[in-house]
């Protein structure tokens, strides 16, 4: 990111990824819209309009439930981190559909008068106050400007620009934009579906994305809430354990007093520790492992030396590194976190070893 922007970084198994979400897209839009055409015959069958409505809408509102839990996923195992990496693309295509559902929907329904179709979206029902005639249309065009701005904004030219907090914090929005399309359906297409089907779906819709992030952040808080025991001997230092405890090429996370998280790397037969967040959008580090001799970040693949906390050139991206030595077997690591790209040296583990 520091060295130049390419538009979209196309490799091999992103077109791979895109290509099966293409598919599968449209995939699910043609077995919704014939599944719905043999359910719904005649005398109830619905006009081809509004089952591409609907087939669009659910679409749309399945790759949300797919990009919200996704997160969690990753942090729970490690097998959904290569679809956490094509995330952002994800995302732009979820918008695409739910923009696509937007188009149709407002011209089928506000587009043969001579009021401006979004005129007549925002102004033909204001009943506001009554539960069942609020007019759920201005909550799902709320979310789709929500969705808009995390697709505009999803390029790392706006994660440098805006800086990785306020992207971060931007893209949050995204649960804004959930809660605000639960309401779109629940006060829409489930006030007319009489069927148990959908509202089923999306209830354990809701459940699945609930549960996945309070499971996620539990497992975070029960390794936040034990933070590492400063050493007797020195209160500057806090003990991390033997090296035995951190596997090679990888690291163990540990907690401060003052609650900050720092990965000690194991890397050829030395120890070194950094920052557990990642420069590009606050990945954990410590999940990563060593590749090519880099600290690399399991979100996106971002690198950096463990001894100094720099990327590789041509890059120039920093993170805090931290002392850290060995006494008498044990690992301890000095909490003072040092500036981005200060060198430090690594504790040697065994001095006898090649």
């Amino acid at each position: 990111m520091s060295v130049g922007y390419v538009s979209i970084q196309w490799t091999k198994h992103k077109r791979l990824y895109d290509l099966v979400v293409v598919c599968g897209i449209l995939i699910y839009i043609a077995a919704f819209v014939i599944v719905s055409k043999l359910i719904w015959r005649d005398p109830s069958s619905i006009s081809d309009e509004v089952l591409l409505i609907r087939a669009l809408g659910s679409c749309a509102f399945v790759l949300l439930h797919t990009i919200l839990c996704i997160g969690p996923l990753s942090r729970l195992s490690p097998r959904f981190l290569p679809i956490l990496h094509n995330r952002r693309h994800l995302g732009v295509v979820t918008f695409l559909i739910a923009l696509a559902h937007a188009v149709v929907s407002l011209g089928y329904y506000h587009g043969f008068g001579i009021v401006n179709p979004l005129i007549s979206l925002l102004t033909s029902n204001t009943n506001y106050t009554s539960f069942a005639a609020f007019p759920y249309q201005t909550l799902g065009l709320l979310a789709l400007i929500i969705l808009f701005l995390l697709a505009a904004t999803s390029h790392d030219f706006w994660l440098k620009a805006l800086t990785p907090g306020t992207w971060k914090r931007l893209h949050m929005l995204v649960y804004i934009a959930y809660g605000l399309l639960v309401g779109h359906i629940a006060l829409g297409a489930l006030q007319t579906d009489r069927g148990l089907i959908a509202p089923a779906a999306a209830f354990m819709g809701a459940v699945i994305v609930t549960s996945l992030h309070i499971i996620a952040g539990r497992r975070e808080v029960a390794r936040d809430s034990s933070p590492a025991s400063p050493v007797q001997e020195s209160a500057d230092w806090i003990d991390a354990g033997i090296p035995d405890d951190i596997p090679n090429d990888r690291a163990r996370v540990l907690c401060t007093p003052g609650g900050e998280r720092i990965a000690i790397f194991k890397h050829n037969n030395t120890v070194s520790a950094v920052t557990n967040l990642c420069a590009h959008q606050g990945g954990p580090l410590g999940e990563g492992k060593v590749i090519d001799g880099c600290i690399t970040c399991p979100w996106h693949g971002w690198q950096y030396h463990p001894h100094d906390g720099c990327s590789p050139p041509p890059f120039t991206e920093k993170i805090a590194t931290y002392q850290v030595r060995i006494v008498a077997g044990r690992v301890q690591v000095n909490p003072a976190a040092l500036p981005p790209g200060t060198p430090t040296t690594p504790a040697l583990i065994n001095p006898l070893a090649p």
